[in-house]
């Protein structure tokens, strides 16, 4: 509980008045916990959600480990791409530990609830993987850009210092605007309406539920979108325009499948990780059924971090190859 702890110095260091506020005992606004809500309440469906939460969990985990031990022994994979893809695959295991563990133990023992500073501390670390996973697919992008646009130069551009330099600013930037979030959700006030439908703690349902003024917390929200979302993704959209036109222009047509194979794995996951995360806030602002999201939700937090390590283990030779050597 390092973390939670560093969270709640930082939040009583700039935001000293609404931190006391929420530590004091005896406050109306004092509150030690949340009830989540799950999938669903109904008792014989339990053991179902567990199995399937328990799968998927060990499947994300054991599929991206195996990425990221294949890429470490294989010396032919001390590349960019794999560098990257290794970081990718150790944010997605960190991403579904921050939230499917505490789901699996309030199943066992049929337990809903979650504390403040738990809470607190899963929105924290959710904003920071899913952050890194945005970055990271941006940075994938531009290194695709830059080894079929300008090959002659890839070595030159993407050399190891640059490559641990954007890997470095992901990390900052991500960990600026995580703190931001949480920090914003701490001057929150709460009544009586603790319960959140989800089956971890959502920043979106979290401030829903608060009693007190949200319009910054929105106001953040969207411009954090805004910023590191359609922008990273007006970068990718912009890249693969570039590989694209200068794929064509190539008259061999082997030559043009290698360079669309080198992309086809990435693009499927920036397609797999943009379309659940639209599709999950696009349900969820057209309809009111709080459990029809909650369900849309384990497509982008459980489903999309399970099927990357297939995605690309099935679509590169040089993954398989590497795959090979590890089992062998």
């Amino acid at each position: 509980m390092m973390c939670v702890s560093s969270v709640l110095y930082f939040c009583s260091f700039l935001f000293p008045s609404s931190f006391i506020s929420y530590m004091e005992p005896g406050n109306y606004t004092h509150i030690t916990e949340f009830i989540l809500l799950g999938l669903s309440e109904e008792a014989k469906l339990q053991p179902l959600l567990f199995g399937l939460f328990l799968s998927m969990y060990l499947v994300t985990f054991t599929g991206n480990l195996l990425i990221i031990l294949a890429i470490t022994t294989d010396s032919h994979l001390h590349t960019p791409m794999y560098f990257f893809l290794s970081n990718l695959s150790f944010a997605d295991i960190c991403f579904t530990s921050t939230t499917v563990p505490k789901t699996l133990m309030n199943i066992l023992m049929q337990n809903k609830v979650i504390t403040y500073e738990e809470c607190i501390a899963q929105i924290f670390f959710f904003m920071v993987f899913v952050t890194l996973d945005n970055f990271l697919l941006t940075v994938m992008a531009y290194d695709r850009f830059v080894a079929i646009c300008h090959p002659l130069h890839y070595t030159v551009i993407m050399n190891p210092r640059f490559c641990g330099l954007l890997l470095l600013v992901s990390w900052v930037l991500t960990l600026l605007v995580s703190l931001l979030h949480s920090l914003m959700v701490l001057r929150l006030s709460f009544c009586t309406e603790l319960e959140i439908p989800q089956f971890f703690c959502d920043l979106r349902q979290v401030i829903q539920i608060a009693c007190s003024d949200t319009f910054l917390n929105i106001l953040v929200i969207y411009l954090a979108t805004g910023l590191l979302g359609v922008i990273p993704l007006t970068g990718i959209l912009f890249s693969y325009k570039k590989i694209v036109s200068s794929i064509l222009r190539i008259s061999s047509a082997a030559s043009k499948y290698k360079a669309f194979s080198t992309c086809g794995s990435h693009l499927s996951v920036v397609s797999l990780f943009y379309g659940t995360a639209f599709g999950v806030y696009l349900s969820s602002a057209a309809t009111d059924n709080s459990r029809a999201s909650a369900i849309a939700s384990v497509m982008y937090t459980v489903v999309t971090p399970m099927l990357n390590p297939f995605i690309y283990s099935l679509r590169n030779k040089d993954i398989k190859q590497a795959l090979r050597k590890l089992f062998s």
